[in-house]
């Protein structure tokens, strides 16, 4: 084996080569008021480590749980870093970049974490993989199983926005909405996991999700010469994004690439700020999120426990903003970057804009500065309405064409 479990709560060790989800003693406190116990860490043995330290340029299979043996069968990464010139001098942040995750072959980040879900059934023989989300996860995992030939059964929100849910039944996944929220959905995931057997692919839940998602960090690392980024700002809801992050740098630290720890910015809407609640006040309480920006919207994180020990371990720290300035940034990162990004990741940017005078009190303006967008707008073009719209039509003219005034 390459790795073994560890309890991010009681720190009890588990070798063993059966599917794991959480540490059994741990879990058993939780009653669904609390932000979960008991979810494991998937820790590589140091010879791996110690074999992708001596590396002239690694990848994430030399980090991988499962490494894949056909990357090429449904390709992941590596994603775009752009230099978004005019936010840049806007903000007078010239190392400011953007990771494009919405750039990946479903559309968002989530593809990272089903890859190695699969990869994981692959491993293990299994082909049925069941799981929750309100969108994203769901279609990645629906269109990772349609290239890797796997039975998906996903669980959604009936309120989830229809182009994501489109997605998954296009892909060919069993899609079962469900009248109630995306806790309900992943509750009632798991017992079908329990009911039907299969591989569980939820966000947390399933440690392999953390482990895919810890991806764009080695990315991030090659793609900026081989070093940590000083700041990362990461979109939050139930916490596995940016535990995913860190654990990335976590490991690229382990195996002596990197002799720092990037800042991680936890990034939430104020109508699902969960996390924020964690990191500012030790606050582990459930919420009732409302949050437009549905990808984001979390009443009980999954990886909450785990996401705010990340950020105060590398010492970030978090953000909050309202619905109507994540919609704001929506817009002006089309207009000044050309990027149609999602709420949920336009909250990363939002964000920034609400904290770049904390941030340059802290890292200065040449900091090293990575906003992850990790959703494309055109899952939610609901998003814009009352906000955008088109044109009236002109008449068939030229005399209407020289009325034009730009």
């Amino acid at each position: 084996m390459r790795f073994h479990y560890v309890c991010s709560d009681c720190g009890k060790t588990f070798y063993t080569d059966e599917i794991m989800y959480q540490c059994p003693d741990c879990a058993k406190e939780n009653d669904g008021s609390h932000f979960p116990k008991g979810n494991l860490i998937v820790e590589l043995e140091d010879e791996i480590l110690r074999a992708a330290g001596k590396k002239d340029h690694v990848t994430p299979d030399d980090f991988y749980p499962y490494p894949s043996e056909d990357p090429d069968v449904y390709p992941v990464g590596i994603t775009p870093l752009m230099k978004p010139r005019r936010i840049q001098k806007k903000l007078s942040l010239p190392n400011l970049s953007f990771k494009l995750d919405s750039q990946l072959v479903s559309g968002s980040f989530k593809d990272r974490a089903s890859y190695e879900v699969a990869l994981q059934a692959k491993a293990h023989g299994i082909r049925k993989i069941a799981l929750a989300s309100t969108g994203n996860a769901g279609a990645a995992m629906s269109a990772v199983g349609a290239a890797m030939d796997l039975d998906i059964i996903l669980f959604v929100p009936a309120s989830a926005p229809i182009n994501k849910l489109m997605q998954s039944v296009l892909y060919g996944a069993h899609v079962v909405p469900v009248k109630g929220t995306y806790d309900d959905a992943f509750a009632l995931s798991i017992e079908y996991t329990k009911l039907f057997g299969g591989i569980n692919r939820n966000t947390a839940y399933n440690p392999m999700t953390i482990e895919g998602k810890k991806s764009i960090s080695i990315e991030l690392f090659e793609q900026m010469g081989r070093k940590a980024p000083d700041a990362v700002y990461v979109p939050v809801g139930d916490g596995c994004i940016i535990g995913g992050v860190a654990k990335g740098f976590s490991d690229l630290k382990k195996a002596g690439l990197i002799d720092k720890l990037p800042r991680l910015i936890a990034c939430q809407s104020e109508k699902s700020d969960a996390i924020s609640r964690a990191i500012n006040n030790d606050d582990t309480r459930a919420i009732e999120a409302t949050t437009r920006a549905d990808s984001i919207s979390v009443d009980l994180p999954a990886n909450g426990r785990m996401a705010a020990r990340s950020v105060k371990e590398t010492e970030g720290w978090a953000v909050t903003v309202s619905d109507e300035a994540i919609l704001d940034s929506q817009i002006e990162l089309t207009s000044l970057a050309g990027v149609l990004a999602e709420p949920a990741a336009a909250c990363a940017y939002a964000s920034l804009l609400k904290d770049r005078d904390y941030l340059v009190s802290v890292l200065g303006e040449d900091a090293d500065v990575v906003v992850l967008l990790t959703g494309t707008g055109f899952k939610d073009m609901k998003a814009f309405d009352g906000r955008v719209k088109l044109p009236e039509p002109i008449e068939n003219s030229v005399e209407e064409v020289k009325k034009l005034k730009f």
